[in-house]
């Protein structure tokens, strides 16, 4: 069964269906579909021997789903330590970012995350790195009262005085003073 998979996924990576996935490969985009499908959900439980297969056959490690996820976003966001070292030592990108701007990072924070937090951390992203609604890790790391993080992050150049639209920075979330930008 793997040594079919791994066929399968070579023979996606460069677009040849032929001999063995002949059969398999009557909808291209189907297939494409369902082997996204089976990465993701990897990532999620954190199958490793899953991911290695992915990895071993060239599979593209930043492929996103529908709201720009990628494996390690989705890794980290559910906790899968393994998981997430295995896709970072293979290359996956730790500074991408889902279509809201998100990074594995800023999930992990939020999701309470510690270890997998320091562990990205050391990946050569910008500390002061901002999602679409201007935030930055270190802003989550303050909100959400993570305080082991919030000195990691400084550690690595973060400016905890950089503020959102709203006049939020990491420091005074921190603090638990929270800005809004709608009038009162």
């Amino acid at each position: 069964m793997r040594l079919f998979f791994c066929m399968l996924l070579s023979g996606l990576s460069f677009s040849v269906f032929a001999g063995p996935t002949a059969d398999v490969s009557q909808d291209p985009a189907a297939l494409k579909a369902q082997l996204q499908d089976y990465y993701f959900d990897a990532a999620r439980r954190g199958d490793v021997p899953m991911l290695e297969t992915f990895i071993e056959a060239g599979y593209s490690l930043d492929t996103r789903d529908g709201k720009g996820y990628t494996a390690l976003i989705l890794a980290a966001y559910h906790g899968q330590t393994a998981a997430v070292d295995r896709l970072l030592a293979a290359g996956a990108d730790a500074c991408a970012q889902d279509q809201r701007g998100n990074t594995a990072l800023m999930g992990a924070i939020f999701k309470g995350e510690v270890q997998i937090a320091r562990t990205l951390l050391a990946a050569n992203c910008s500390p002061d790195q901002r999602n679409g609604a201007g935030q930055t890790a270190a802003m989550y790391a303050g909100l959400f009262n993570r305080v082991e993080l919030l000195d990691a992050l400084k550690a690595k150049g973060a400016d905890l005085n950089a503020e959102d639209p709203q006049g939020n920075s990491a420091a005074r979330l921190a603090s638990g003073e929270i800005r809004n930008a709608a009038p009162r």
